[in-house]
């Protein structure tokens, strides 16, 4: 099959290369000093879990030059879709399928009205990997899980174009899940990394210090539960136990597991605050359900959301 990744980072950059390893013919739109230096000696992965390797793939800035595709696949953050989503709309013809696997629940619909719902799955993904330095992928868990499927006209089963994706991610060595209906499993995500980024970030500490100390831990699971409530009162049909698993989860995650807003926010990037707890608050105010605990994080964590705010020149005596 022929893929087409907009953006080539942590997580693009990565599935992009194991599908290149596997034989597929793979491009990536890309910038800067990572663009010119896929583009020079390929892009390499560093992993314990699938083994350290090179591919040598198309990398672009337009993807004008790549055109249209098998399967157009968006990992940039959600921040960059302004930019973001007219390119994916340049390697959409009419065969072609567009697989979101950003946060949240947001980007499916947004992909849906540049390139049509009937070209739009929606993925989650489960992965921890960064750019080591330019055109270098460094995985540093072994999960390498995408939960995918059709998102505006789920089936009884797994359609026979998302079986024909996840046979390709599968050839891979990519750990897929097909799905009937992807909704359920970007909520599942959401219900978990909407709260865990917010908590992680407004309080500048990864996840071992909020689970030890016990009022944090009960805030942090009465925000899974808001999320919960709120994908419920969506319409979405989460799990009873739904939190009860996130719960356990986070019991056995390492201490120093830090959210990626985490990292953005202590590094002054911007931030995926709307599409995550931003979402939330907005969604919350549409069907009536109440956020609390994720509404006064998201206010926390607002002034950083286009980076680090600047210093107030306000004197205290």
């Amino acid at each position: 099959m022929r893929f087409a990744f907009i953006g080539a980072g942590a997580v693009g950059g990565y599935y992009g290369a194991l599908l290149a390893r596997a034989g597929h013919e793979v491009a990536f739109v890309a910038r800067g000093p990572h663009l010119e230096a896929i583009q020079r000696s390929g892009i390499r992965v560093v992993s314990s879990a699938v083994g350290d390797f090179t591919a040598h793939v198309t990398a672009e800035s337009d993807a004008g030059r790549i055109g249209a595709v098998d399967v157009a696949v968006l990992t940039v953050k959600t921040y960059d879709n302004d930019t973001a989503l007219p390119s994916l709309a340049r390697l959409v013809g009419p065969a072609t399928t567009a697989l979101t696997l950003q946060n949240g629940v947001d980007s499916a619909d947004e992909v849906a009205v540049a390139v049509g719902q009937s070209q739009t799955l929606a993925g989650a993904t489960y992965i921890a990997t960064a750019i080591e330095a330019a055109g270098v992928i460094r995985q540093t868990g072994s999960h390498r899980r995408i939960v995918f499927g059709e998102c505006f006209n789920p089936a009884p089963a797994a359609t026979p174009r998302v079986v024909a994706i996840h046979d390709a991610f599968k050839a891979a060595d990519i750990q897929s899940e097909p799905v009937a209906d992807a909704r359920t499993a970007l909520w599942e995500k959401f219900v978990y990394l909407a709260p865990f980024a917010a908590f992680t970030g407004a309080s500048r500490l990864p996840i071992g210090p909020l689970w030890a100390d016990a009022d944090s831990k009960s805030a942090l699971i009465a925000a899974f539960g808001e999320v919960a409530a709120l994908a419920r009162a969506s319409g979405i049909g989460l799990p009873d136990d739904a939190v009860a698993k996130i719960e356990a989860y986070a019991t056995r995650i390492p201490a120093a597991t830090r959210s990626s807003l985490q990292n953005d926010l202590s590094q002054g990037r911007r931030l995926e605050l709307e599409s995550l707890a931003g979402s939330v608050v907005r969604r919350a105010n549409a069907v009536g359900v109440p956020t609390p605990i994720m509404r006064a994080l998201y206010a926390v964590l607002k002034p950083y959301a286009s980076g680090r705010p600047a210093e107030s020149q306000t004197v205290n005596v």
